[in-house]
């Protein structure tokens, strides 16, 4: 066992250190990222020349679809805190995203009064609500194999955050190309046979997980309610939300005010529980969460440009010529991807070679770091449009660059991001705070789908024009985001005090703050299996 301090010995076997269920995790999740990144690298360039939507339309489907993709796991968390367990909930959302990417495959004839189109809201639908239910508790199942004070979390998260790059990466090159090159419904059939593997690999997985992710009142899912088991209640649930998001993705305003209501009664009930339910250093830890979630709401608000504004750009405004052949801008989706592959390795071993030191910058500070980095990407694509002249071709190497920066920066914020949650949240509101980070993610999706919409070149005369708008919109956010990352940087400290990571304990110590809500008998719940080691 290693001597380092805050280091606790794998539990059951391991590989290369840690878990074997962390491995499992990651083939699983790598799986179900290759279907949804391979659909996605695609979706803005089959809304514009397939359906033919205008941009504007495009990017608001875009936005609202990626916003619904992220508020959904807020019921997938809080169904599998409450009754189904991580476990099942993933397995239910893994069966809905291969109905819905299999549907994908449905394209007619194009255009907007084609009967198929029914068939691609639906499929949306069933890939949304399969999200909800998989994207929260997959990443909660990480953290469930290790303590909260080990030091390897950071680690293993960065490692899964691999599989979902490995997976994105295969996706958007596989997807892409066969859907651009040979027909859209064979980029979109591609994505399903991926997340069918993705299914297939979790139920064979399931001894990897040692018993985590279980239901922490499996005799209520046995319960029988109108003649059926609770538990099957609970997928027409997620079946009546299918038919709730086939509905809302098709006016993506009714998506905006229900994020600005759900965000408001969210925020409002995770405030009465830290306040009235908590300790003092628990509610800070509740509130440093939420203020990071805040942060990350700019954050993906300007990253997710490279699925629709960006993506078009490269479609239509950089010279894609690579050794003779045009390079289908779908693929360029890739390039992020790849990125990860080959830094997170390098960055999981700096946070934990520097936090092992006393030197690894503190979340809110690589928070900040993340947003100068995402606003410098803009700016350098910006000036490499202006090397060449607007109306002339954007040279490639441009694109590798702005993601390149916009990478560094996603690791400095997306996998830590992650593991702060899971270690800021009390054991019981594991599933709730995950999900409101990834709520947070979806206000900012949505956000993209406004700033993509300004993007739009409808109004503009000319290629000249209609490329200067977009850059004039990626200038401003440019510097908007590094001044926000700069205030970040310089306000970190405060928030690393409402962390209290000094007072930070294992769950296997009920925390003072939660020990009201541990009582065993008073509430009925049986506490070993509700306080899992998250």
């Amino acid at each position: 066992m290693s001597s380092t301090p805050g280091y606790t010995a794998p539990e059951g076997k391991s590989f290369l250190g840690h878990p074997r269920g962390l491995y499992m995790l990651f083939f699983a999740e790598m799986w179900e990222r290759f279907s949804y990144y391979g659909m996605r690298a695609l979706l803005v360039l089959y809304l514009t020349k397939h359906w033919l939507f205008s941009d504007g339309e495009a990017s608001m489907v875009y936005g609202a679809y990626t916003a619904l993709v992220y508020i959904t796991p807020v019921i997938g968390g809080y169904l599998a805190d409450k009754y189904l367990g991580q476990r099942k909930a993933v397995l239910y959302g893994a069966v809905l995203l291969t109905i819905g990417h299999f549907l994908m495959g449905f394209e007619g004839d194009g255009g907007g009064n084609s009967p198929a189109l029914n068939a691609f809201w639906l499929a949306l639908a069933f890939i949304i609500v399969g999200s909800g239910f998989l994207k929260a508790n997959i990443s909660v199942m990480v953290g469930q194999l290790y303590p909260r004070t080990d030091v390897r979390r950071d680690g293993a998260y960065t490692i899964f955050y691999m599989g979902i790059n490995l997976g994105a990466f295969l996706g958007s090159l596989l997807c892409g190309y066969l859907g651009e090159t040979y027909g859209w419904k064979y980029g979109f059939g591609a994505a399903g046979v991926g997340m069918l593997l993705g299914l297939i690999v979790f139920v064979i997985g399931k001894p990897s997980l040692q018993g985590h992710g279980e239901s922490s009142n499996p005799a209520k899912l046995r319960e029988r309610v109108m003649g059926l088991p609770f538990e099957w209640l609970l997928y027409g649930l997620g079946i009546v939300i299918v038919l709730v998001c086939w509905w809302m993705v098709q006016n993506q305003a009714i998506v905006g005010w229900a994020l600005g209501v759900a965000g408001a009664i969210l925020l409002a009930y995770v405030i009465r529980i830290a306040v009235t339910r908590l300790d003092r250093h628990a509610r800070d830890r509740v509130f440093a969460a939420m203020i990071l979630m805040i942060g990350s709401v700019l954050f993906w608000a300007l990253f997710e440009q490279a699925g629709s504004s960006l993506n078009l750009y490269t479609d239509r405004y950089v010279d894609r010529n690579m050794m003779g052949w045009e390079v289908p801008a779908s693929m360029f989706q890739s390039i992020n991807a790849a990125y990860i592959i080959l830094l997170a390795p390098v960055f999981a071993w700096l946070w934990t070679t520097l936090g092992r030191r006393g030197l690894e910058p503190s979340a809110p500070a690589k928070f900040g770091l993340a947003m100068v980095q995402l606003g410098a990407g803009f700016l350098v694509l910006v000036a490499g449009a202006a090397a060449v002249a607007t109306g002339n071709m954007t040279p490639v190497m441009f694109i590798f660059l702005i993601y390149l920066l916009h990478t560094t920066g996603e690791l400095c914020l997306s996998p830590v991001g992650l593991s702060a949650m899971n270690r800021l949240a009390p054991a019981h509101m594991a599933s709730l705070i995950m999900g409101s980070w990834f709520f947070a993610s979806a206000t900012g999706n949505f956000v993209a789908g406004l700033i993509a919409a300004a993007t739009g070149s409808e109004a503009a005369s000319g290629e000249g024009a209609a490329q200067q708008v977009v850059l004039d919109v990626y200038s401003r956010i440019g510097w908007i985001a590094i001044a926000v990352g700069i205030g970040f940087v310089l306000i970190s400290p405060l928030i690393k005090r409402l962390m209290h990571l000094d007072t930070l304990k294992d769950d296997d110590h009920v925390l003072a703050g939660e020990a009201e809500l541990a009582e065993p008998q008073a509430a009925g719940i049986n506490t070993s299996t509700e306080r899992k080691d998250y």
